[in-house]
């Protein structure tokens, strides 16, 4: 055992050099130094509570739910890329016409539409582009709105104002209201779809960032960037863009469950996804006619979007829970 160090003025043993904790090591170095042992104390003190949350949060461990809500994910994903190498009937031109209103069956796990064609195939194709739906309007309004909302937040002012105006006015209108107008007036097509979502998108995402950005643009490590004669877009990336980022990420995860289920929205009013190309949304929308003799049509479908919503919103929870800055940790 190493020998124990003691310091006059504070006539306390104190651990050797390997000894003790990190902590009480650097308490014995401090008052060894000649700190008071009160001050070293405090020292201690305020760098465990400018790094508490940052362990608790490398302790904190994924939930059953949340693994689930990732292995779901993960296999949307795998059937979206490799749906072609699946043994899977062609979703467009093979049909059986004697399965038609008979339900699921050994060749037809979940049935088959109205025109006999493989409910499986159609629901695993269709997850192509759900997804690129869903994953592209809102990967489009997190860029576009994010740099609206970072610029309005941090310059304030006129800018931050006509910023805050134009976002303001676009979230005036109803949601599903202005998209359904964006695709009769640009055309039914995923692409439009997408552009159509990516607007609604845009305001939402970019009123998260504002906000964040205003109050980061006033914290001290931001004004002391200014006073050194940092430039503003380095300020923009460097200091605030990180701490803005996990509320971004957060919302635009849950962006993607409701550009999801937009898109089915826009499928039912038929200005969704043209057939005969599949999305959840026109599967349902096909099988709506006839849902009191064959519910599985639009069953099978719904209950898969319903999984993909409820796993995203967990996945949401869990990057607003593992990333977000806490008020308490700064």
């Amino acid at each position: 055992m190493s020998e124990q160090r003691r310091n006059p003025a504070n006539p306390v043993a104190l651990p050797g050099k390997d000894e003790g904790t990190a902590s009480e090591r650097l308490v014995a170095d401090s008052v060894l130094g000649g700190m008071p042992a009160d001050s070293a104390t405090i020292q201690e003190a305020a760098i465990t509570a400018m790094t508490a949350s940052g362990r608790a949060r490398k302790r904190a461990k994924l939930g059953v739910a949340a693994w689930l809500a990732i292995f779901w994910m993960g296999l949307l994903v795998f059937c979206a890329v490799f749906a072609s190498l699946l043994p899977l009937a062609d979703p467009i031109s093979s049909t059986d016409a004697a399965a038609i209103g008979k339900g699921s069956s050994a060749d037809h796990i979940m049935g088959v539409d109205s025109i006999g064609r493989d409910l499986l195939s159609r629901v695993v194709f269709g997850i192509r582009a759900s997804l690129e739906i869903g994953v592209g309007s809102v990967a489009i309004g997190f860029v576009v709105g994010g740099f609206l909302g970072l610029v309005g937040g941090y310059f304030k002012g006129r800018l931050g104002s006509l910023i805050a105006g134009l976002l303001d006015t676009l979230l005036a209108f109803p949601a599903l209201i202005l998209a359904l107008a964006i695709v009769a007036f640009l055309g039914q097509s995923t692409l439009n779809i997408t552009i159509a979502l990516a607007i609604v998108a845009t305001p939402i995402l970019a009123r998260i960032s504002r906000a964040s950005a205003l109050s980061w643009s006033e914290r001290e490590f931001v004004l002391a960037a200014r006073a050194q004669g940092a430039k503003h877009f380095r300020i923009i990336w460097r200091e605030i863009f990180p701490n803005v980022l996990p509320a971004m990420l957060s919302i635009a995860v849950l962006g993607i469950a409701v550009a999801i289920v937009a898109e089915g929205g826009l499928s039912v009013l038929g200005v969704g996804v043209k057939l005969p190309t599949p999305s959840w949304g026109n599967i349902i929308q096909g099988g709506l006619p006839d849902i009191r003799t064959a519910p599985n049509i639009v069953l099978f479908p719904s209950m898969v979007i319903f999984l993909t919503v409820l796993s995203l919103n967990y996945l949401g929870d869990v990057v607003r829970a593992r990333f977000d800055v806490r008020e308490s940790g700064l």
